[in-house]
């Protein structure tokens, strides 16, 4: 798992971003050597006195020190990719652990390993980004001042000048001309070699620092999702299995009765069947509006024709509390709509949280407020009713949960007992 820093990346100005990136190269060398001295020297005593015990606490000194280096190369990344701070949780060791177990909690962490790994093969990159970005900066430096101190180079048979080495001859004007061209050059291309250099550098180590635990845990989120999503679905397909056995299945066992009693009384008693038909025809409208509303509850056609807007307002007409409901009006239009699963996310986010305000809250009010905001669409149900809401498994918001999950967002419920209840909701878009 990962921890981020939830700043956002700014613009950086050229010239700020150039000394950033000279810095960060300069200063990565003697880090990496320092840093390489540590793990070499650790590993090295560690592995060679493992036998007799002594390595273990010496391996693990060794990739404690790994991590303090590992944990300063994080705090520079940032500046250089211009990407949140992200650092992995590593485990601790546990109050009442004992001595040896405390000595093995650093040695049985992956990500302690690769700051490790990190240690050792990120000095010859520092050492390569150093002298590149270095003779870039002398190059350029010395060539566009050339003409200030190229008068103190001594000359003769045996120091030979660059122009000359080329045939260009041994003036002044040459000399002068030759080196101020290789400094402007290098000067127009140092940021482009800096910034490369600090780039190359600056990746790999986030590779191992945070890159493998950020796959890691997005495999982890992954998985949770989908997990949640078969959990919704499950519960889903139970809820309508238990709402057609306990609804339109009675009706039509009850309505298939009545119909072979009216079979019977065709010939004998006229009366008799015409109110028979009469209770015939009441159930089967009863179960077309179960069945409607059944068919709300698995897509509901208003969703789909009129939009997010329009099907919550007619899920808010139906609530028996009174809500006041306030949707961005944008999520209407045609440029709005969002992605049909953030759609049937936020609308059976609603539906629910509404179904339990009706059933379990006593409340006298309920508001509802739904917005589009960067990134995600945000819900909100309010109401002032009794409290005790929770997601606990057995109560009604327990499968809302699992359905916002699956979309990778959030799902917060704030009931204390005597209320208010507040739910809030973040789907990303």
């Amino acid at each position: 798992m990962t921890t981020a820093d939830t700043a956002q990346p700014t613009r950086i100005g050229f010239v700020r971003q150039l000394a950033i990136d000279s810095g960060y190269t300069l200063l990565g060398f003697p880090l990496a050597m320092a840093s390489f001295v540590v793990a070499v020297t650790g590993l090295s005593a560690g592995l060679g006195t493992l036998v007799v015990l002594v390595g273990i606490p010496v391996l693990g000194c060794t990739l404690l020190l790994a991590r303090l280096f590992a944990d300063i190369e994080r705090l520079r990344i940032p500046a250089v990719l211009r990407r949140p701070r992200t650092r992995p949780i590593y485990r601790s060791a546990q109050k009442g652990d004992g001595i040896w177990k405390r000595m093995f909690t650093p040695l049985s962490q992956t990500q302690s390993w690769l700051d490790l790994v990190h240690a050792i093969v990120h000095l010859p990159i520092a050492v390569a980004a150093f002298s590149i970005v270095v003779s870039w900066w002398a190059s350029a430096i010395g060539g566009t001042l050339s003409f200030a101190w190229d008068w103190s180079i001594p000359r003769g048979p045996d120091n030979q000048s660059l122009a000359e080495l080329i045939g260009l001859g041994d003036s002044t004007f040459a000399r002068i001309g030759l080196q101020t061209t290789i400094g402007l050059v290098c000067l127009i291309t140092l940021p482009v070699v800096v910034r490369g250099c600090a780039l190359i550098s600056a990746g790999f180590s986030r590779l191992l620092l945070t890159g493998i635990a950020e796959m890691r845990q997005k495999i982890v989120v992954l998985t949770e999702q989908k997990d949640a999503a078969v959990a919704a679905e499950t519960t889903a397909l139970r809820r309508l299995e238990r709402d057609i056995h306990d609804g339109p299945q009675q009706r039509l066992v009850r309505l298939a009765m009545d119909l072979g009693r009216a079979r019977q009384q065709v010939d004998g008693d006229p009366d008799t069947l015409r109110n028979t038909l009469d209770e015939v025809i009441g159930q089967t409208r009863e179960t077309l509006d179960e069945l409607r509303a059944l068919a709300r509850g698995i897509a509901p056609p208003v969703l789909t024709d009129r939009g997010l807007p329009s099907a919550l307002a007619a899920v808010a007409a139906r609530c028996t509390v009174p809500v006041e409901l306030a949707v961005d009006p944008v999520l209407g239009t045609s440029g709005g709509r969002l992605n049909p699963v953030v759609e049937n996310t936020a609308y059976f986010t609603v539906a629910e949280a509404l179904t339990n305000v009706a059933k379990h809250s006593l409340a006298a009010n309920c508001w509802v407020t739904v917005a589009n905001q960067p990134g995600s669409l945000g819900i909100k149900v309010v109401d002032d009713g009794v409290g005790g809401a929770h997601v606990a498994k057995g109560h009604g918001l327990s499968g809302l949960t699992d359905r916002v999950r699956a979309t990778g967002g959030t799902l917060i419920v704030v009931s204390p007992a005597g209320g208010p209840t507040e739910i809030r909701a973040e789907v990303p878009c």
